[in-house]
């Protein structure tokens, strides 16, 4: 499964659009910080463990309601059973200040929207779920 932290709706459109043409595995989409932690911890309305299912990969928006995105990664990658999930930053920020943050929390790739259906197939290709 591949998750998909994103507040913007015509981005999540793009991302599922994409997903459909690459025949990609199943997505889930939070639409904010605390959503996503809520269904990473497997609680509130995400308590139902068939509601979680193995994470392939994780693409996170910077600039979330509630929780910013560095926040949202650092958690994830202070995490024993989720940190070795990939988590690919998607955001609208070119900042090469923000690219090196998110490197040096551990994020595996760096993508400036709006995302290209090209720049998607790459980035499924080079995270193995293409």
């Amino acid at each position: 499964m591949i998750m998909l932290i994103e507040d913007n709706e015509d981005d999540v459109f793009i991302m599922r659009r994409a997903m459909r043409n690459l025949g990609s595995p199943p997505m889930y989409v939070a639409k904010d910080g605390r959503e996503a932690l809520n269904y990473l911890k497997i609680i509130g309305t995400y308590d139902d463990q068939k509601l979680f299912q193995t994470l392939s990969v994780i693409f996170l928006d910077l600039k979330l309601p509630l929780m910013h995105g560095f926040e949202v990664l650092a958690w994830i990658k202070q995490q024993p059973l989720l940190k070795d999930i990939p988590v690919a930053i998607l955001t609208s920020s070119p900042e090469e200040r923000d690219r090196r943050r998110a490197e040096e929390l551990g994020a595996k790739m760096f993508l400036v929207k709006p995302p290209t259906p090209e720049m998607l197939q790459e980035a499924f290709r080079a995270l193995g779920i293409a």
